[in-house]
């Protein structure tokens, strides 16, 4: 499946297992999402996200989110939009 570049990781919070995400496209509760960097390499479909503490359905590009995710990604690594 195609896949777009959406963002990147730019921190990881254990508990709750969240990724922080700065997004260079927009996204949106319902969108699939591919993590991929060095040693990740996760899909997921994406339940929740919030900004600043503060639940959303849609984010635009320059907004920063957090995702919950299933394991540790880390910092750095590329997000992708699967179409």
């Amino acid at each position: 499946m195609p896949e777009e570049m959406i963002g990147t990781v730019s921190d990881f919070f254990a508990r709750p297992v969240v990724a922080a995400i700065e997004l260079t496209a927009s996204l949106s509760v319902g969108d699939k999402i591919h993590i991929k960097g060095h040693t990740t390499d996760l899909e997921l479909v994406v339940e929740s996200m919030q900004i600043e503490n503060a639940a959303v359905n849609e984010a635009k590009a320059g907004d920063p989110i957090g995702v919950k995710v299933s394991e540790r990604v880390r910092k750095g690594d590329s997000v992708y939009k699967v179409t």
